[in-house]
């Protein structure tokens, strides 16, 4: 009886990487919840919450690269009237 070859191992299925950051948003005086409620229902936005201190809103975001990231920042969150400031932080894995 002949030997058997091994299969070869089948290629693992790569999962899409996502950019995930924080971004800190800077918001006109009693605007903060207005922002918060209207952040957190654009597509990319995992959460939005207000805070006190030197920022109004922080987020919760993640997109499939930092381009993407930057797109979602610009286009759609600085979009949200209200918003006087924004800062990026992407999370990174040390």
């Amino acid at each position: 009886m002949p030997a058997k070859k091994a299969q070869p191992a089948k290629p693992k299925r790569e999962v899409a990487a996502l950019v995930s950051a924080y971004i800190l948003i800077q918001t006109e005086v009693g605007k903060a919840a207005h922002v918060a409620k209207q952040v957190s229902q654009i597509k990319g936005v995992r959460s939005a919450e207000d805070v006190t201190g030197p920022y109004d809103v922080i987020v919760r975001s993640e997109a499939r690269t930092v381009d993407d990231l930057g797109k979602l920042v610009v286009a759609k969150i600085q979009a949200v009237e209200g918003i006087t400031r924004t800062l990026t932080c992407p999370v990174v894995h040390l």
